[in-house]
């Protein structure tokens, strides 16, 4: 891109085609209100016991949540269009930054950025683990775990009000940015900073996860393909990422995964044949 001085091209430069594909992705990525970061809504409920419990109100969340979606790829397709962010692929980035000592700001959440992490990168999260425990959060994490957190390993996330003012605080206005995330989170990023006067802003079209290992320098244990995942899925090897390295790497790497499988299936008959014992036991007991 023109901007970076190094031979790309600039957004107006690169083909319809492109631009479509990635107006195109923006369908599948992660929406949110700049101006109202999204939160759960809850309402409170008297039993019939006279005690208290947390209840998401679901209908109005989704809702609420649908129009945020439409109203923020709208905004984000006119920012792409309009050239006021950039994008470039992970490897386009990886250049950049070797070539034109771009920053790299990480925005993705402490899950995900211990596993593996540009060289070099800076890491300001938009939104991360929820760690404090009052009666709301503790409601949402249960929410979020019921709800495929289990599964997924993605736990529930808090937006950092704080995000814009760590960034001026290390980067002033003039920065060339490149910001990444996992996927396209990363585009609630953009937004917030051109809002607030970043104007050299680039986004790493997919996010880390489209990153071939030869396109970043990266550190940590994991791959950027798999930092993503997690719980139940990434223990079984069920996910799509696990699924594509295990048609690179062969049967070794399948055989990892299905001997896991197998020792949970044997956990899980013991536990079962345990607890048969412990009930023919008790009624043994009270038999006599």
């Amino acid at each position: 891109m023109g901007a970076l001085s190094f031979g790309f091209s600039p957004l107006n430069a690169v083909t319809t085609s492109s631009k479509q594909q990635t107006l195109k992705n923006l369908g599948t990525a992660h929406f949110f209100n700049s101006t109202n970061m999204p939160s759960f809504n809850f309402r409170t409920q008297q039993n019939c016991r006279g005690g208290i419990r947390m209840q998401v109100v679901e209908e109005e969340y989704e809702v609420q949540q649908a129009k945020d979606m439409a109203a923020a790829k709208k905004r984000w397709e006119a920012m792409i269009r309009d050239g006021k962010v950039k994008f470039l692929t992970p490897r386009e980035a990886g250049y950049a930054i070797q070539l034109s000592n771009k920053v790299l700001l990480d925005v993705r959440p402490s899950t995900e950025r211990k596993k593996a992490w540009v060289k070099g990168s800076t890491w300001i999260p938009l939104f991360d683990v929820e760690n404090s425990i009052d009666a709301v959060n503790l409601s949402r994490k249960m929410t979020n775990f019921m709800m495929g957190g289990w599964w997924s390993g993605v736990p529930a996330l808090a937006y950092d009000n704080k995000f814009l003012s760590k960034v001026q605080e290390k980067f002033p206005k003039d920065s060339d940015l490149i910001v990444a995330c996992q996927k396209d989170r990363s585009l609630a990023a953009c937004e917030l900073l051109y809002n607030a006067g970043y104007r050299n802003l680039f986004w790493v079209q997919e996010g880390l996860e489209a990153a071939e290992e030869e396109d970043l320098d990266r550190e940590g244990p994991q791959p950027f393909k798999l930092a993503g995942i997690g719980g139940v899925s990434e223990f079984l090897g069920w996910t799509d990422q696990q699924r594509a390295a295990a048609a690179k790497e062969g049967w070794g790497y399948r055989l990892v995964f299905t001997g896991r499988l197998l020792g949970v299936i044997l956990a899980a008959d013991a536990l079962f044949f345990g607890a048969q014992q412990v009930g023919r036991y008790i009624q043994d007991l009270r038999a006599h």
